[in-house]
């Protein structure tokens, strides 16, 4: 009989707390409309047992969105595969044909194409990996779709933001660019596109790919000393052509806290919107910047991460939010969970929901908010945030206000230089190709510690 007690009162426990409010609306006065984009399919690939990429990750976060119902605040979308035609809009036909073609089983028939597109142990061939590209590159093109149409003035797609994949070759665990895929699908609708990006690493694919127009300016802060992986991202890298000055990079050391991040973000952010005026905007969001990462080197919080994009969205600007890095799974979810809280504009319970499945995986406090900014050292003093925010700022009053831009340059267009500006390109484009050759094997070595 006690049993039986037990039983119903578990039972009716339960379903007390499916109607448990588990966030708080803030009522501020910019209310958009937000969508969510995924498809479950995503997280069930994998790169193998010891690489750090981890798609499961993309399940741990749906399920604390679910668990949180912030399902409730947006709207939802199954989104379809890229097509082999939208994957070929900026990756060349020899490379998307590859991808299709080669398997774990067959690779040994591929062996000189292997060499050719850098396949290794950093993206490596494992079961699938084209029809998992296609699945988050599509993510992001649906989301950029309702953008467009005007459905969503904020559009969420965590499995996207692989900002290294280049035009022929993979890198840095990104096959496909599914960034620049969304960009170049912005520019046949809006004017100016701005890119931001927050990941640890510099969004060296984005940069590339735009490098020489005035029509989108690539922001990126990240780690950077000339070794750590993808080596690029530099003060110097500004763009060349139509695109001079276009490019900025904020190369940051080691252990910067909340404190030191946000307020750098917040310094150089404010005058790039002022004075670009995009008219849509695209958030990499990458996780590995968070304390605490597998890969990662920074000290920020899960709240100091979010301050960023919370400040973003207050220019109401049509916005794009996408993933990126992150190789602490738990972490990351608990980012992308928080940070989708801050697009709808709720504040979250700081302990997870008991109804969550998989909640023991975030043991031992079940909280959305651990401290994760107490791991390094603080390597960024206050005079060399100070110099790195001068010569960005100094960069930017280059622009002298917003471009006036021809919409009928769409991409590849605008990449009608001057044979000067060739020259440059060139000389540009071979400097980051022996840097990745002489970094390859280190930059691949690290990127795999356990």
């Amino acid at each position: 009989m006690t049993d039986r007690y037990s039983e119903e009162t578990f039972f009716k426990d339960v379903k007390t707390q499916e109607y448990t409010p588990f966030y708080t609306n803030n009522l501020t006065s910019y209310s958009p409309n937000v969508s969510y984009h995924y498809n479950p399919k995503v997280c069930q690939y994998h790169y193998g047992v010891r690489h750090p990429m981890k798609p499961f990750r993309l399940m741990l976060t749906d399920n604390l969105v679910i668990g949180y119902k912030l399902y409730e605040k947006m709207d939802l979308y199954l989104p379809e595969p890229a097509s082999k035609e939208q994957l070929q809009d900026f990756h060349t036909d020899e490379y998307i044909k590859f991808l299709e073609q080669v398997t774990p089983d067959n690779a040994s028939k591929f062996s000189e194409q292997l060499q050719k597109f850098n396949i290794g142990d950093d993206c490596p061939v494992f079961d699938g990996f084209y029809d998992y590209s296609a699945l988050y590159a599509g993510s992001s093109l649906d989301a950029t779709q309702k953008l467009i149409q005007g459905t969503s003035d904020i559009a969420i797609n965590w499995s996207g933001g692989l900002h290294h994949a280049k035009k022929s070759m993979p890198s840095g665990f990104c096959y496909v660019n599914d960034i620049v895929l969304s960009i170049l699908n912005l520019l046949r609708h809006h004017p100016r596109v701005l890119y931001i990006d927050i990941d640890l690493h510099h969004g060296d694919g984005v940069q590339e790919a735009f490098y020489t127009t005035d029509r989108v300016m690539t922001v990126s802060f990240h780690k950077y000393n000339g070794l750590f992986f993808p080596g690029t991202g530099n003060l110097d890298e500004v763009g060349i052509g139509k695109g001079k000055h276009f490019s900025l990079n904020v190369p940051l050391n080691d252990g910067i806290d909340d404190e030191s991040y946000v307020r750098l973000f917040k310094a150089v952010m404010e005058p790039v919107i002022t004075s670009f005026q995009p008219t849509a905007i695209v958030q990499q969001c990458g996780a590995d910047s968070l304390g605490h990462d597998r890969l990662g080197t920074f000290n920020l919080n899960i709240k100091g991460h979010g301050e960023c994009v919370k400040f973003i969205r207050s220019f109401g600007i049509p916005l794009l939010m996408l993933g990126g890095g992150g190789y602490t799974p738990r972490n990351v979810s608990r980012l992308w969970c928080h940070e989708t809280s801050v697009m709808t504009d709720v504040t979250l319970d700081p302990k997870l929901p008991d109804v969550l499945p998989f909640r023991n995986y975030f043991n031992p406090d079940c909280s959305l908010y651990p401290n994760l900014g107490d791991l390094l050292d603080n390597k960024n003093s206050r005079k060399f945030l100070e110099n790195v925010k001068a010569k960005v700022l100094e960069q930017l009053r280059n622009l002298k206000g917003a471009p006036s831009v021809q919409m009928n340059e769409i991409p590849p267009d605008f990449n009608k230089l001057t044979p000067e500006e060739e020259r440059e390109l060139d000389e540009f484009n071979e400097r980051e190709e022996q840097l990745m050759r002489e970094m390859k094997d280190s930059a691949r070595n690290g990127e795999l510690m356990e």
